[in-house]
């Protein structure tokens, strides 16, 4: 059927913005009549005959901001070709306007659940359609203004996060490494000196018993009763077991330091290795084995890294992120299985640093779950988790992908296979 516009004007007043219209009619005068008032209005107008003509023609990344689309076509109908449009998420939000002689209600609510926004009943009366068009327009315009906004805010919201936690973990590490370290310290000094005195004391007891090797019956059976001879031995085996183990906490000490970094505000040359190394002495005990899996393997490729300009407490706070989603992934990929199965296929972390250029690239990848195809667009967005509820929050990559991108000019990426495992991947420039 072909349309008629009454009432038909050079103007109205109105002023639209500018937008791409896309008309798809199998009747020629429709679409001339229709392309002539919308080109007067400003409008960008492309037109197409049929529903697969229109499919093809938005089969690239230039796209329509609506579509005025006729119901009764030849071939593929209006009906037939709005569902095939509202399938594709590229063209999903694009909104559709049927054009139609049809007066059954049916018919109509048909079309608005498939995803019509409105419909104009033929003949058309050129200022119903230029203001049902224009509200439509406004309408998609203040939805992508409030989605930007919204974005905006994620975005804040998350970087007063990432500071809060970053500032928190700061302090909350280097709080506890100053607890900790006036005690340790006390007793990895009182440990020379209780070495020295207990030798002094095994001295003296080889001098009895070299001038006075007969003592009384007593003493003898204390002797036999004691075992000195396994006493003196062992005890100089125990002192050198608490050396180790003082010497184990202070390093665990200074690597809370390191991470934390409370003292060294600012942007400064940083050597990452050293940062990589504080992060997984303070994970390690998660890789150690227990009861229900053995060790984690950690594989670690370090190339030769140029000292590079960053905040190293938050590049720290990227590595931790990273580290702790590998062990959260290989913990979940062997949560159902046993022991044995799993010392077959252990879990593995293997992280990778190299110098490219200008640019340093570190590596970091597990064998566990994987991230899955649904998830991959919205990997890096705030307050998305694939976790259980009370493992994550959701803010770990966002954070991560905050300091790497925006706080530093690198890159953040990623490459996934579920159930076979992922790499994330850091790039950033040395200066």
């Amino acid at each position: 059927m072909t349309a008629i516009i009454r009432n038909q004007k050079n103007s109205l007043n109105c002023d639209p913005a500018r937008g791409i219209i896309l008309v798809v009619d199998d009747n020629l005068a429709n679409l001339e009549v229709l392309s002539s008032f919308l080109d007067q209005s400003n409008f960008e107008v492309w037109a197409t005959r049929s529903g697969e003509k229109a499919i093809q023609k938005l089969d690239n990344d230039h796209l329509p901001d609506l579509i005025l689309l006729d119901v009764m076509m030849p071939g593929m109908d209006g009906f037939e070709t709005c569902k095939h449009l509202k399938s594709d998420p590229r063209i999903q939000d694009i909104p559709i306007i049927f054009m139609t002689a049809l007066s059954d209600t049916a018919d109509k609510v048909k079309g608005l659940q498939l995803g019509a926004v409105d419909y104009i009943t033929k003949p058309f009366q050129y200022e119903e359609v230029f203001v049902r068009i224009e509200n439509q327009l406004k309408l998609r315009n203040l939805t992508k203004t409030l989605i930007a906004k919204n974005a905006e805010l994620q975005q804040a919201q998350t970087q007063l996060i990432q500071a809060e936690k970053i500032a928190t973990l700061g302090h909350l590490t280097a709080g506890i490494a100053h607890e900790v370290n006036n005690p340790i310290n006390f007793i990895a000094g009182n440990l020379n000196f209780l070495e020295e005195y207990v030798q002094e004391v095994v001295d003296l007891l080889k001098l009895y018993q070299k001038y006075l090797p007969d003592p009384p019956v007593e003493i003898q059976n204390a002797i036999k009763t004691k075992d000195i001879s396994f006493l003196l031995n062992d005890l100089s085996k125990i002192i050198q077991s608490m050396q180790v183990g003082t010497d184990r906490v202070i390093e665990i000490v200074s690597s809370l330091n390191n991470f934390s970094r409370s003292r060294e505000a600012g942007n400064k040359l940083t050597n990452l290795h050293e940062g990589l190394e504080s992060t997984l002495l303070i994970l390690g005990h998660r890789l150690q084995a227990n009861a229900h899996r053995p060790t984690i393997q950690l594989i670690k490729e370090y190339g030769e890294l140029p000292p590079i300009e960053c905040y190293p407490g938050e590049i720290n706070q990227v590595f931790m992120n990273l580290i702790c989603n590998a062990l959260d992934a290989i913990e979940e990929i062997q949560k159902n299985q046993d022991f044995e199965e799993i010392s077959k296929y252990p879990g593995v972390i293997r992280i990778q640093t190299e110098s490219i250029g200008e640019r340093v690239i570190l590596r970091i990848a597990d064998n566990g779950s994987g991230i899955s195809e649904a998830d991959r667009t919205k990997i890096f967005d705030a307050f998305y988790t694939t976790k259980t509820i009370g493992k994550g929050t959701g803010l770990g990559l966002s954070i991560a992908y905050q300091i790497v991108v925006n706080n530093h000019r690198g890159k953040l990426t990623f490459h996934s296979t579920q159930s076979y495992g992922t790499e994330f991947v850091i790039e950033l420039p040395i200066r």
